[in-house]
């Protein structure tokens, strides 16, 4: 069995953080979410993957490679338009040959243990087989109807849906699904969607199986998802791991993992919290469900249940910062001198809460 990820698309309920990165690789406890899928393919046993990606496959590259580090192969497959989880499997037809593939949406975080949802598809000889699980607005997503305990339809987006068990971005197929996405039409979105193709498999008379999820689920399209997504991580994955001698003027509770060659004085920090290699922190608190990446600045700062990524400078900021994301490479300052007035340089769709 193969292993397909999909790592293209535009990321746009992240912007402006993905005008120039992939949502796949924004971090999760200071792994790229991609990381995760990557290595859940692998615990199942896949070593021959491919990546499908889009703008960002140059930066996708760079960060993932050619899968020594996790001694499996990695092909990519460019998708020059992101036009849906069908055309996906299309464009990637030449890698997936006519072998069993399981299907990964890149940005899904997921806890269970896929070998069984692996095994059921074998055992039963499935065609293709999905992953279920209960969401709270299942009119944003593509969601199945029952009868009688048996699926008899799939919708995608539906206005009224019928339940609120969506699929969650996983999926099993064999090569059966190839000349039904080949038979596609664009919907009224303009994608070819892998709800109605799973449909047609269904109504040609081929064998569909589903399981539901039985730990957790994240989909890290939008901000509080991927606070949360860390939060899960750092709560179920983190221990007590500091790399350096810490002075007495630093204070640690709870669990709290620091990285190498890190400068830390004068600062409380409440775990759960991780903080990457080649960090200062001088007169700070750092709170619980934090994730600090390499070679940030933080001065004078309170910081809480955040994402901090690479290279970037908090300094003398007076009201604590929570429930953030803060990009590679920013600065964040106050300052006492006169006038008194704040000085921005922001992005496209950013959004900032300065308070009272």
């Amino acid at each position: 069995m193969k292993g397909l990820i999909l790592s293209g698309g535009k990321g746009t309920r992240l912007r402006p953080l993905t005008y120039t990165s992939s949502k796949q690789l924004i971090p999760i406890a200071n792994k790229p979410i991609l990381f995760y899928g990557i290595e859940q393919l692998v615990f199942c046993g896949i070593k021959d993957i491919g990546i499908v990606v889009g703008d960002s496959k140059d930066e996708i590259k760079r960060i993932v490679g050619d899968g020594q580090k996790w001694n499996i192969n990695i092909t990519y497959i460019h998708q020059k338009e992101p036009l849906g989880i069908a055309h996906a499997i299309k464009v990637s037809r030449d890698f997936l040959d006519d072998d069993d593939f399981l299907l990964y949406l890149g940005d899904n975080l997921l806890n269970d243990d896929l070998r069984s949802f692996i095994d059921d598809f074998n055992e039963k000889e499935l065609d293709e087989k999905i992953l279920l699980t209960e969401v709270k607005h299942p009119e944003m997503f593509g969601v199945v109807e029952f009868k009688d305990k048996k699926i008899v339809r799939l919708i995608e987006k539906p206005k009224n849906p019928p339940s609120n068990l969506a699929l969650c971005g996983i999926y099993i197929f064999n090569k059966n699904i190839h000349p039904i996405i080949d038979e596609l039409k664009p919907s009224h979105r303009g994608e070819y969607e892998i709800t109605e193709a799973i449909q047609n498999l269904f109504d040609k008379g081929y064998k569909l199986g589903y399981s539901l999820v039985k730990g957790w689920w994240k989909d890290t399209g939008k901000l509080e998802d991927l606070l949360a997504a860390n939060r899960i991580v750092l709560d179920r994955n983190l221990k007590l791991n500091i790399k350096l001698d810490l002075d007495d003027t630093v204070s640690i509770e709870g669990r709290v993992e620091i990285g190498e060659d890190c400068k830390i004085h004068n600062t409380v920090i409440r775990g759960p919290v991780i903080i990457g290699n080649s960090v200062e922190i001088d007169n700070a608190y750092i709170g619980p469900y934090s994730s600090i990446a390499d070679n940030c600045v933080i001065i004078h700062s309170e910081i809480e249940n955040s994402i901090i990524l690479n290279n970037t400078t908090i300094g003398s900021i007076k009201k604590r910062i929570q429930n953030s994301l803060i990009g590679k490479n920013a600065t964040i300052i106050s300052h006492n001198e006169k006038p008194n007035a704040h000085s921005f340089m922001i992005g496209d769709n950013s959004i900032i809460n300065l308070g009272e």
